[in-house]
């Protein structure tokens, strides 16, 4: 099969190998890990990911940070 095609391909169905990855690695880390852990980890990663947009883009990360924590640990 010629690389172009593939590539065309991979770049007109993006959305749904994604879709696919992610769930293949959900349900593997459910079978093996359990439904709770693969959900601790999900929202981890989601976290980590939200943070990580707002420095790339320039944003306070603390002033976020002291938003979302109680006013004790200020």
């Amino acid at each position: 099969m010629n690389k172009e095609v593939l590539l065309n391909y991979f770049y007109r169905n993006k959305g749904k190998i994604l879709g696919l990855i992610i769930g293949l690695v959900f349900s593997i880390l459910t079978l093996t890990i359990g439904l709770f852990k693969t959900v601790f980890i999900v929202i981890c990663t989601v976290l980590g990911y939200y943070i990580g947009n707002k420095i790339d883009n320039n944003e306070d990360v603390i002033e976020l940070l002291q938003r979302i924590m109680p006013n004790e640990w200020k």
